[in-house]
């Protein structure tokens, strides 16, 4: 049956909702991991709240500055981006985002010009979309969940997610290594199959402690190293599968895909100062 919307507010009050039952796990987490740029504390607080409501991880930042150290060290699934910003602009920070982060990572722009050059002009510096102030929280909402469904690996609709040897069993949480059943906890699935939703992607110990297990990522615990030896040791990643897991110094880690292309789905790296293999 075909729905019918009243008002544009009412089209994107519903698609957010559309999209959220998409992205829906069964713990209820989202599980989108933002990034936000943008000096007016008023709009930084409206923003928090609203993400928060909708079960996404929100980290704010006033300056360029600030924002691009955070870049440097941390993982997120999106950036929201304003225009003006009192040391520089967000044109500047989208051309070093572009330029410097080896992971297209979404980025949505928010600025109070609608001239249409504007608009064309970020688009074309790598913007992925943008809204025009004052922005609406259903619309806001539908724009950063479309943009993490086009992006991110992988969803919950999907039944099975398979990287040569390893076939991933979501509706049952369990996994295959080379056909053979491995048994993990709840934890150590969702881990393994976050690792290789993300083959090749640098991912932050603070970001796998708020995707993984929805604590903050400020704690200083031994939870993520201990469970992702766990993982590499009961998967068998190693060369010899095709796999590597090395963790990043003072970083995170990062699967490997050591496979010709084309052999696999997906890829890790990993720990001690230059990066060795765990």
């Amino acid at each position: 049956m075909t729905q019918k919307f009243t008002s544009a507010d009412a089209f994107y009050s519903g698609l957010s909702k559309i999209i959220d039952r998409y992205f829906q796990t069964e713990d209820g987490a989202l599980g989108v991991r933002i990034a936000i740029l943008e000096d007016d504390t008023a709009q930084v607080e409206l923003l928090e709240l609203w993400f928060g409501s909708a079960g996404h991880k929100c980290h704010a930042y006033t300056i360029g500055s600030a924002f691009q150290d955070a870049l440097r060290k941390e993982t997120y699934d999106l950036l929201i981006i304003d225009w003006n910003l009192p040391d520089t602009t967000g044109l500047e920070v989208l051309g070093w985002i572009r330029h410097n982060l080896d992971w297209h990572i979404p980025v949505l722009f928010t600025t109070s010009r609608d001239w249409e050059e504007d608009l064309v002009f970020a688009l074309d510096r790598g913007a992925d979309d943008y809204m025009i102030k004052p922005i609406k929280r259903a619309e806001t909402l539908a724009r950063v969940a479309a943009l993490a469904r086009r992006s991110l690996p992988g969803n919950e609709a999907e039944k099975w997610f398979r990287s040569k040897p390893y076939a991933f069993d979501i509706a049952n949480r369990s996994v295959h290594v080379d056909g053979q059943a491995i048994e993990l906890t709840h934890k150590e699935f969702a881990l393994g199959l976050l690792l290789f939703r993300n083959a090749g992607r640098l991912l932050s110990r603070s970001y796998l402690l708020e995707t993984v297990w929805g604590t903050s990522g400020d704690l200083n615990t031994r939870t993520v190293d201990t469970h992702i030896s766990r993982v590499r040791r009961k998967l068998a990643i190693h060369p010899d599968k095709g796999w590597r897991l090395n963790a990043i110094y003072h970083h995170g880690y990062r699967l490997e895909n050591l496979l010709p292309s084309g052999s696999a789905d997906s890829g890790l790296e990993g720990e001690d100062l230059e990066g060795a293999e765990i």
